[in-house]
């Protein structure tokens, strides 16, 4: 089994997601260039954090345009796993591989800071080894954050399911306080119908480790590495 990260100009969480898959598989990592189209045999595909193309027009728009991103976009209608985080979010949507869109926060300001997360659906690849309970204190940092999508396609990820996590409060609870940029439901993190491309906004990548002080961030990567591990 084989991991692949995009990196496009910008791009500043790609080495974060390096190190991090690194260490918690012994799976090969391959860097991917955004102006390749060869994924290189790659089976799961991460889009990472950053500031992709200057974020010019609007964050994720140029970058969909990227020649690695067809490659990936025929690799997720196959089935292929692709994961975005916080940039990599706003790329899929754009690229029409998730849902919906990532607006400017509410407050119009750039969040950082840490938040807690709580799971929305633990049958998917990237949560099954969560507890639906518990809160998890994970990172954000962007300043178009806010999730949003029209009534009926809402309606639709709720029901189907879609909903990977949601921003809550240390206890738990998901609260209109513990919402950090406006996104509708509190939605934080959302996969596409098929639940094979997922995307979400804090970055679990960068609490994977005691020396970052915080290793809540390790659960959603074991997720997904333990049943690859098992596959492989």
């Amino acid at each position: 089994m084989k991991f692949g990260v995009v990196i496009f100009p910008g791009s500043n969480c790609d080495r974060d997601l390096i190190e991090t898959l690194s260490t918690l598989t012994e799976h090969p990592v391959q860097e991917l260039w955004h102006k390749d189209t060869d994924l290189k045999g790659v089976d799961f595909v991460f889009l990472p954090g950053g500031f992709s193309y200057g974020d010019y027009l609007r964050s994720g728009a140029i970058a969909k345009l990227s020649p690695i991103m067809q490659s990936v976009i025929e690799h997720a209608n196959k089935g292929g796993y692709v994961m975005g985080i916080c940039n990599g979010f706003q790329i899929l949507c754009e690229s029409g591989l998730l849902p919906g869109a990532l607006l400017r926060n509410n407050h119009q300001q750039f969040a950082c800071k840490n938040v807690w997360l709580k799971p929305g659906n633990t049958n998917l690849l990237t949560t099954h080894l969560l507890d639906a309970n518990k809160a998890y204190k994970i990172p954000i940092a962007h300043g178009e954050g806010r999730y949003y999508a029209d009534e009926a396609t809402l309606k639709t990820i709720e029901a189907n399911g879609q909903v990977m996590f949601r921003y809550c409060n240390e206890q738990g609870e998901v609260t209109d306080d513990s919402n950090p940029n406006g996104s509708l439901n509190n939605i934080a993190g959302i996969c596409n119908a098929g639940k094979n491309v997922f995307g979400m906004m804090p970055h679990p990548e960068r609490c994977f480790a005691e020396h970052l002080l915080n290793t809540d961030g390790q659960l959603v990567f074991k997720s997904i590495v333990q049943p690859i591990a098992e596959m492989a």
